[in-house]
């Protein structure tokens, strides 16, 4: 079956034109002429971005999902290939309800009527890795079952496998092609997708994001852990308006200012109060309930920093809102995002050239689209080395401009954000740090403050042993550095000897024959 899918995927990539993909360099282009006059019927007057976004269209829904995660990597593919990518939608005609049956009875080992009193056939969302189906538990609750499809794992593992092989074969063909590291975007996709095929662990996140929001600012399904398995979730049935729907929102008295202004804080509260963030905000995952609170659904896709990704990222921010350039500059050469021996002036320079013209501006008057184009533009110019980490943060904002456009194109993002980030950085390097640090370790000091004499003596110990002990370990590392160099030219001499012993018999058997 493998060999028939790959043929099929060779198939659609010829149909589609994408051999020019590969056979556009110098030593293969013969080839591409010879397959142009034998596909002479073939249609490739789209541009190539439109070619490759229906055929991954065409090959399914894990194409697709790769060809979305590629979209947000604009540091590795050319501009126009990503623009058109970003185009691609994951909506995915759902599976027949006896399979989704049959799922569920495996899952549980009990037929669906002894799990749910009633289920819907009909799903009300359906994408590339599972669908979901509103139901009611035997005591009434209504809740939300999430399942996964039916074989999916199987069919997902083969076609990573198939991108693997062809990552590593495009690798090989030029210097430019592996400077895009296909393999490595194959393998942080699969990362991904990998984990969207446990359900517990997409159980295990919407646990996280609610604990996070005690204050339920941010509304998250309660999840139903006792009939959570690995290929189905059960959850709180959530009820709201999808939040694309503008005009419905309006109609039920729902402030779209405040809405816009509640999603920036939020956003920002994720990100670094707390550096786990929902990663896939579009707006089929956006819902609003009645109140004007926001309703987050679907938690594959999670993003998460470290504390020092956190504080970088708030520095960068607060600088740029001060209109601090240099400090800009200067964070990204700490962090280590740019190599150590940037100039600073120049790097200085261009994120001013960058970020000057959208400062101040409202949402309307700013093109995240051609500041992310400039932004990686300079990173290519200055060496900015992409941080793994960061690249579903760049995903993320591109859906929060989005939702903000289509609430409110008059906010102004960065003064709904500037008080909330001057608040998280007080926090992380001013008096609350203090404070927040020492009630944090006050349990460890109090528990081992008694044991601190001893363990200063025991450490006082070791040091002055360590003393005593260092010209022994010298003599000792100096002996073994001799035995090697020894090892390495007696393994020389013996190779020597033995070229001499097989030249003399073949000189030996050279003079028999003759």
């Amino acid at each position: 079956m493998r060999i028939f899918r790959l043929f099929y995927i060779i198939y659609i990539a010829l149909r589609f034109g994408l051999d020019e993909f590969i056979l556009s360099h110098t030593k293969l282009k013969p080839l591409q002429s010879i397959i142009n006059v034998l596909l002479f019927w073939r249609d490739k007057s789209k541009p190539r971005g439109e070619r490759l976004r229906l055929a991954l269209e065409a090959l399914g829904p894990i194409f697709v999902k790769f060809g979305q995660m590629l979209s947000t990597r604009r540091d590795l593919i050319p501009l126009d290939i990503a623009d058109e990518l970003a185009k691609l939608q994951d909506q995915v005609p759902p599976v027949a309800f006896t399979e989704i049956e049959s799922v569920i009875h495996e899952a549980f080992n009990l037929p669906l009527n002894q799990v749910f009193s009633s289920f819907e056939e009909k799903a009300i969302a359906s994408a590339s890795v599972a669908q979901v189906h509103f139901a009611y538990l035997l005591d009434g609750t209504p809740v939300a079952v999430k399942v996964l499809r039916p074989g999916i794992a199987k069919v997902i593992n083969h076609d990573l496998e198939l991108l693997d092989t062809a990552a590593w074969l495009l690798q090989g063909i030029s210097a430019e092609v592996k400077r895009l590291k296909p393999r490595e975007v194959v393998a942080e996709f699969a990362e991904h997708t990998h984990s969207e095929l446990d359900l517990t662990l997409e159980a295990a996140n919407c646990t996280r994001l609610s604990s996070n929001f005690p204050d339920k600012r941010l509304l998250v399904p309660h999840v139903h852990w006792d009939w959570c398995r690995q290929q189905v979730m059960v959850m709180q049935r959530m009820v709201g308006t999808p939040i694309s729907k503008v005009d419905v929102l309006r109609a039920k008295g729902i402030d779209i200012p405040k809405l816009a202004h509640d999603g920036v804080e939020i956003f920002f509260t994720q990100v670094f109060r707390d550096g786990f963030f929902h990663a896939d905000m579009h707006p089929g995952n956006i819902q609003v309930a009645d109140d004007g609170r926001y309703i987050a659904l679907d938690f594959g896709i999670m993003g998460t920093l470290t504390d020092n990704d956190k504080y970088y990222l708030a520095r960068n921010f607060l600088a740029f809102f001060n209109g601090d350039y240099r400090d800009v500059a200067v964070a990204h050469i700490e962090s280590g995002w740019v190599p150590k021996n940037t100039n600073v002036e120049a790097l200085e320079t261009a994120v001013r050239a960058i970020c000057e013209p959208i400062f101040d501006k409202p949402l309307k008057d700013i093109s995240f689209g051609r500041t992310l184009l400039s932004l990686f533009q300079m990173s290519r110019k200055f060496g900015v080395i992409i941080q793994p980490q960061l690249v579903m943060l760049q995903k993320t904002l591109l859906n929060i401009e989005g939702l903000g456009r289509d609430l409110d194109p008059d906010i102004d993002l960065w003064q709904t954000a500037k008080p909330f980030l001057k608040r998280w950085m007080s926090e992380q390097i001013g008096w609350r740090s203090i404070v927040k640090t020492m009630k944090k370790e006050l349990p460890y000091v109090a528990k081992n403050l008694p044991q601190m004499p001893r363990l200063v003596h025991q450490f006082l110990t070791q040091q002055t042993r360590a003393e005593q002990d260092a010209p022994i370990r010298q003599a000792i590392d100096a002996l073994i550095k001799t035995q090697e160099n020894q090892a390495r030219w007696q393994k020389r001499l013996t190779l020597a000897v033995s070229l001499l012993v097989l030249l003399q018999v073949a000189g030996l058997l050279i003079f028999w024959c003759l």
